[in-house]
């Protein structure tokens, strides 16, 4: 075990040329970040899981129920023994030859016998309340933590000026507002990726989980080897649309449709500006050539820039999927104009609108 640990903190990966672990030890004239600090984002995220419950409970529910967002969900199938059985243990949708067996053995049409199955997994889907819940946690938390890091940035000189996230690398100290923002940022990554496995089960679970461990490998990497500075930027960018996304499924779950469109063209403004326009020739400027000039690379600094352009493919990959979305929206807008439809003028956005960001993020029509 001692040789693995050895083998896995090794200096010449991690460090810089010249660096030492013990150059970085915290010292009563400077506090650097120390990997043992990200213990705390456990409990922490704990903690962030429980306050969403008493959240969703107690602010989210009455606030969903005062806008006549009803509780009840699709229709429930009639209790059936044998198709619950089909349903739970083979398969929740049935092929024709299962179906004529089915029929025989019920004495039911194959027809009705679709329409059970179509209730018993329409069953499953959760209410309009509870994805209301969901994403009013997402929005409160997403714009708490927005507001605190351009509070924190503006009063930080690698925000006008990206060199200083260079300057004096790796001996840039540790303030308690950064390593309060990031903890804060690795807990509620940590606590998405285990509530992903209980919360409203969506297509894109696959591309949300490798979104979720990119987000942890990029914090825990940039503040072991200190690349804090960067790092606030990157989580400071990604945090501007997500509440925008939550604002616009909560307007839409309200079925305040005219509000959600506007929210939902300002989402997508701000999340390909942001992610393609100032990430690009901002922060991936500095990571990879501004850097380069003043430390140069080493290995961390490889793998670090690696997860960045990784992070970057999704977001091409969600921003093209929000101009297909809106482009599509806008075809259906103007077919519905030429048809003299009354409501012509409303671009239904929300008909695919994100389920995540992200952060979310990712679609679901």
């Amino acid at each position: 075990m001692a040789g693995i640990l050895a083998w896995f903190w090794n200096e010449r990966f991690w460090l810089p040329h010249n660096v030492t672990w013990a150059d970085l030890k915290n010292t009563e004239e400077a506090t650097f970040p120390q990997a043992e600090d990200l213990y705390l984002a456990f409990p922490l995220a704990f903690c962030i899981f429980m306050i969403r419950l008493v959240f969703e409970r107690f602010i989210a529910k009455p606030c969903a129920l005062g806008l006549n967002i009803q509780a009840n969900g699709p229709q429930k199938a009639q209790p059936n023994a044998i198709l619950e059985k089909v349903f739970t243990a083979i398969t929740k949708h049935p092929d024709e030859k299962r179906l004529e067996g089915l029929s025989k053995q019920l004495d039911w049409d194959i027809r009705s016998i679709q329409r059970w199955f179509r209730q018993r997994r329409n069953q499953e889907k959760p209410s309009t309340l509870t994805r209301f819940c969901e994403s009013m946690w997402r929005f409160a938390f997403y714009l708490y933590v927005f507001t605190y890091g351009v509070r924190f940035l503006k009063k930080t000189p690698w925000l006008w000026d990206t060199k200083q996230c260079w300057y004096n690398y790796p001996y840039q100290p540790l303030t308690s507002d950064l390593h309060y923002y990031y903890i804060l940022e690795l807990s509620f990554y940590w606590s998405l990726m285990f509530s992903q496995f209980t919360d409203i089960k969506r297509k894109d679970f696959g591309i949300m989980f490798l979104h979720h461990l990119a987000a942890i490998s990029l914090i825990t990497f940039s503040y072991v080897n200190n690349m804090a500075r960067v790092g606030t930027l990157v989580m400071c960018l990604h945090d501007a649309a997500d509440a925008l996304l939550e604002a616009a499924k909560m307007a839409n779950y309200a079925k305040f449709q005219k509000m959600c469109d506007l929210l939902f063209v300002m989402f997508a403004i701000v999340f390909i500006t942001m992610r393609l326009g100032v990430f690009s020739l901002w922060v991936l400027n500095t990571t990879l050539f501004e850097s380069w000039e003043i430390v140069g690379p080493y290995p961390s600094w490889w793998v670090f820039n690696l997860l960045l352009l990784l992070l970057q493919v999704l977001n091409c990959f969600w921003s093209y999927l929000i101009v297909k979305i809106a482009c599509k929206a806008i075809s259906k807008g103007k077919v519905r104009q030429h048809e003299l439809c009354p409501k012509a003028d409303r671009v239904l956005f929300l008909f695919a609108l994100p389920n995540h960001f992200c952060s979310s993020r990712c679609y679901k029509t």
